[in-house]
């Protein structure tokens, strides 16, 4: 069957592991220093381990593979016992995956596994991917109100200075970027951040990217890598969302300076899920 699946680009992967612990499924294994996947089955393709990796080595793809089968799964994760059980049920539970759930749970009831999951407990608890039997806040359903439900009497003015904007699509030595102040920033965070025309466009070059989802992730290292060599670009800030799938934006432009031969200012700003400012430094 056709489905959607992670795939692993094994030149970017450096052999962290950290994608493999956080696969509670047991879809990936550290084999000759690179993630690799052992077995369809166990892959749900929800993607959880998309947000441990640092560098952006895993993505989506859509291909033939066999079946995602929850027994299989539940059958290699009972022996590593109760937290990692809970772990994987509440990650399906987070990804609305009620029919893969109660199979889990069919599972555990008929082999008289008794373990005590407050799922509703768990999903508020989770916090982080990647971090030890937490579900990922950024595929995590929420609501919550606008802090100020006012309508504007005037509308401001864009600070948008070009087009385009996605990093896919930009030419890096494009005139807009000779000497620029530029800021990078992750798909989400002009919807997050109400201010983020004035407080981070005004005056500076823009390019959009989303870690997570765009792919040809390696092209993005090479083009920031030339906007700090050939363009000259003056500053860089980088904006991202607080979810840590969006922390790959920051490790692309880690590897571009590592390849650039110049050197340039990088301020990194991280934008909580509900549209403050929680982190704003140079590194």
């Amino acid at each position: 069957m056709k489905r959607t699946i992670i795939k692993i680009n094994e030149d970017l992967c450096n052999g962290c592991g950290i994608c493999v612990n956080g696969c509670h499924e047991g879809a990936l294994q550290l084999i000759d220093g690179k993630a690799r996947m052992i077995s369809d089955l166990y892959c749900d393709g929800l993607g959880a381990c998309i947000g441990d990796c640092p560098v952006g080595a895993i993505d989506f793809e859509e291909r033939e593979a066999e079946p995602y089968d929850e027994i299989a799964v539940m059958e290699r994760l009972v022996p590593k016992g109760e937290k990692t059980i809970r772990a994987h049920l509440t990650h399906l539970k987070d990804h609305n995956e009620t029919e893969l759930l109660a199979q889990g749970l069919r599972y555990l009831k008929e082999h008289n596994i008794a373990i005590d999951i407050d799922m509703e407990n768990n999903h508020k608890q989770s916090s982080n991917c990647g971090q030890p039997f937490a579900a990922c806040p950024g595929s995590r359903e929420m609501s919550f109100a606008p802090v100020n439900t006012a309508i504007p009497t005037t509308n401001s003015p864009s600070q948008l200075r070009q087009w385009p904007v996605q990093l896919h699509l930009l030419n890096p030595q494009s005139g807009f970027f000779q000497g620029a102040d530029v800021v990078l920033a992750a798909d989400c965070t002009a919807y997050a951040y109400g201010g983020f025309h004035d407080r981070f466009m005004r005056n500076r070059t823009l390019a959009i990217a989303c870690p997570k989802l765009d792919s040809n992730k390696e092209v993005y290292v090479s083009k920031i890598a030339e906007m700090i060599d050939r363009a000259q670009i003056n500053t860089l800030t980088v904006v991202i969302m607080e979810v840590p799938c969006c922390g790959g934006l920051l490790q692309l432009v880690k590897m571009a300076l590592e390849q650039a031969s110049n050197k340039v200012p990088v301020k990194k700003v991280v934008i909580g899920i509900q549209g403050e400012i929680i982190e704003e430094n140079w590194i």
